[in-house]
């Protein structure tokens, strides 16, 4: 197989995928079956956008739920104090981006300064601080919360906008994921959660690397939180800055790999319809709670690296039926002449 026919292949089952994507709503009109993808694909934005920064970099953010609850206050609040209404709400969306990294950046500045350990401690004490400020302060509509603009669509199409607007934000952030692993900047991140001390002795300016990162993914998350509150019309403290949103995030992207690119999205894919169906099914509210601890603890004890990596491994192991991966070289003509010599 020629190089341009690998290139080929290489990018044929995204395009593919991206193609079902878009049919998904065509082929399954069903409100209830979009209403599923809407959401997962909500979690393939937020997923990604976690991974490249905790992924990459090592640094496990459980405060990621600051920026998703930032951004859908930020465009409620927007659009109420602008009378903004109708489909031109949507055009605030780029502000959640600009509220997610102007929070990230001080937010950041004072977590990042730490190691690992610490870093998730300082993540979760801010979560709290945000939930907090929005139950007590009054732009924020305290335990009442915010209202989105009312849009005056039909019924049986109302998802299919949605879908699409949060399709079009998960291609864009799995293409910018694929774009930071593949650059300097991404082999940056990856030297620091390899070997931070080492990153910097090679010359790695470490803080700014991470903050970088951090303020990029916490702009995406808010936009994903916009597009999730126009979605559901109303934030309120306890919704918009969920403590087992950041669980369900980490589980997404240690389940399907983390650090990789398909990881996270194969992660959510597989955990947000399923905690969907547990919650519309069973009536106790909290069975999929436990169960997604339970999950969360086999994939740590049994499949720590995530399904990508491991079955990366496992599909080579077949290929190879124990060979070595890798061909050793064959000795060079000078190798054979000393050997001849020596003889």
């Amino acid at each position: 197989m020629s190089g341009l026919a690998k290139r080929s292949a290489k990018f044929a089952w995204p395009l593919a995928l991206i193609a079902a994507a878009a049919v998904f709503p065509v082929v399954f009109p069903n409100p209830v079956v979009t209403n599923y993808g809407v959401f997962t694909l909500i979690f393939v934005i937020v997923a990604s956008a976690w991974n490249v920064f905790s992924g990459y970099s090592g640094y496990i953010s459980l405060g990621h739920a600051v920026f998703f609850g930032s951004g859908a206050y930020a465009l409620g609040i927007a659009a109420t104090d602008w009378h903004v209404t109708g489909t031109a709400t949507f055009a605030l969306l780029p502000l959640t981006a600009i509220v997610g990294a102007l929070i990230a950046v001080p937010f950041g500045l004072v977590a990042l300064r730490v190691r690992r350990h610490t870093f998730i401690v300082i993540t979760i004490a801010v979560f709290f601080i945000f939930q907090l400020m929005a139950y007590n302060f009054s732009f924020t509509g305290g335990s009442i919360g915010v209202s989105s603009p009312f849009l005056p669509w039909q019924a049986a199409t109302y998802n299919n906008p949605f879908y699409y607007i949060a399709l079009g934000c998960a291609v864009g952030t799995i293409a910018v994921a694929w774009l930071i692993r593949r650059s300097r900047f991404g082999l940056q991140l990856r030297a620091i959660r390899d070997d931070e001390d080492r990153a910097r002795g090679l010359g790695v300016r470490a803080m700014r690397v991470k903050l970088t990162a951090f303020a990029l993914s916490g702009a995406v998350t808010a936009v994903a939180g916009g597009v999730w509150f126009f979605y559901l019309t109303q934030v309120q403290p306890p919704s918009g800055f969920d403590p087992l949103f950041d669980l369900s995030v980490v589980l997404m992207a240690f389940l399907g790999g983390l650090g990789t690119v398909s990881g996270p999205i194969l992660g959510a894919l597989i955990i947000e319809p399923g905690q969907l169906y547990l919650t519309a099914t069973f009536t106790n509210g909290y069975l999929s709670e436990i169960l997604l601890g339970a999950v969360f603890l086999a994939v740590v004890l049994f499949m720590p690296r995530g399904i990508v990596p491991t079955g990366g491994e496992w599909v080579t192991r077949m290929r190879t039926r124990g060979r070595p991966a890798i061909t050793p070289p064959a000795p060079v003509a000078a190798d054979a002449e000393t050997a001849e010599a020596r003889q």
